[in-house]
């Protein structure tokens, strides 16, 4: 069974749907969740509760565009429903949607990125447009990206890079994420490793702690990323 992360995205089957949109939304939701299911749009894995996987069920979201008042909405779905899971769109594919002084920049960094073995994948709302055509995108969003590392030294470089990126607007942000599911933001990485801050918030599939040292890194190389 392939390992669940936060940022995956699940596509349901037909009748995952159908047992979504027979629960009690309100007006809002249905209609949005109804557009979803027509249009065979993905939902993404996010942060599970303790007892999700004995349930049979995965914990996903649905942060829906302007259309739909940018709610946040919840479900939990079960295994059975998801026909496959995916990546968001990587960073060249969402270069259309940048302002032109930041697609210079995201280029640049893609290939800066490339020279140390690492891939940006586009999440949050330029993630979002990408996959649906709808409206996510503000003129305040930042441009979050996630990029899988080995071990520290390599988020180490992958984090001077992501530093490094050329354009005021939209700001970069996002995370570094490790092959067994636990991620850091990634400036919060870069001041930690820089002892500007003390501790670093460590983000797992069931929680997040703070963390003083790298001790719960140290061992994750060996883990193998999902296809």
């Amino acid at each position: 069974m392939e390992l669940l992360r936060r940022h995956r995205l699940a596509r349901l089957s037909s009748e995952g749907w159908a047992t979504v949109l027979d629960r009690p939304w309100d007006a809002q939701a249905r209609e949005c969740l109804a557009h979803w299911a027509a249009h065979q749009l993905p939902l993404v894995v996010t942060r599970q509760p303790l007892d999700a996987g004995a349930c049979g069920l995965i914990a996903m979201g649905l942060p829906a565009p302007t259309r739909w008042a940018r709610r946040r909405l919840a479900l939990q779905v079960p295994r059975s429903s998801v026909m496959g899971f995916e990546e968001f769109p990587l960073l060249a594919d969402v270069m259309p949607l940048l302002p032109l002084p930041a697609r210079v920049a995201a280029g640049k960094l893609q290939a800066a990125l490339a020279d140390c073995g690492a891939t940006p994948y586009v999440y949050g709302s330029f993630g979002w447009q990408a996959l649906s055509g709808l409206d996510h995108v503000r003129p305040g969003s930042d441009l979050d990206v996630w990029v899988a590392v080995d071990d520290a030294a390599h988020a180490d470089a992958v984090a001077a890079r992501l530093r490094c990126f050329g354009a005021e607007r939209p700001r970069l942000d996002g995370e570094l994420m490790f092959a067994d599911g636990t991620a850091v933001a990634w400036r919060e990485w870069a001041d930690w490793r820089a002892a500007r801050t003390r501790s670093v918030m460590v983000k797992r599939f069931t929680g997040a702690a703070m963390q003083h040292d790298t001790s719960w890194c140290a061992t994750i190389r060996n883990a193998k990323w999902a296809a």
